[in-house]
């Protein structure tokens, strides 16, 4: 199983309906999805962000099938909306190369969805699972 975690801190001047609209969109990303085992959204308590997504997968096959899903993409096109952005991956597979299998989907993503690297380029702060914050080197894995 693969438990990806998105956190994030939406932007200061972002009204109540933008934020909603927000949450939303990351609600669909794993409501819509079959690839997604479950999920949950919500306020995250006790950590640095100010909201965060589970989205749980069962394998490689699954992580890139949440990836490339329209309702996943249609979330990272909110992405303007964020201040601050990290995602980590938790895993219980003994794979010693899961974590640069899964940096090598995300950066495959970028590639084959160059309208969400656009956006992701503009970000204030962006991080995927590998540590990579530049948007450069995230498309270039």
């Amino acid at each position: 199983m693969i438990f990806h975690i998105n956190r994030m801190t939406w932007k200061a001047d972002l009204g109540e309906e933008q934020r909603r609209a927000g949450l939303e969109l990351l609600r669909q990303a794993g409501a819509a999805n079959p690839a997604v085992k479950s999920y949950v959204v919500g306020p995250e308590l006790g950590g640095e962000f100010e909201y965060s997504a589970v989205y749980v997968v069962e394998d490689l096959d699954g992580y890139w099938a949440y990836l490339t899903h329209p309702a996943h993409v249609r979330s990272e096109l909110g992405i303007p909306l964020i201040e601050k952005f990290a995602a980590i991956d938790v895993s219980d597979s003994d794979d010693p190369d899961l974590a640069e299998k899964i940096a090598a989907l995300q950066a495959r993503n970028f590639r084959e969805h160059p309208e969400v690297a656009a956006v992701v380029a503009q970000a204030a702060s962006f991080t995927v699972p590998d540590g990579s914050r530049s948007p450069e080197k995230i498309g270039s894995n």
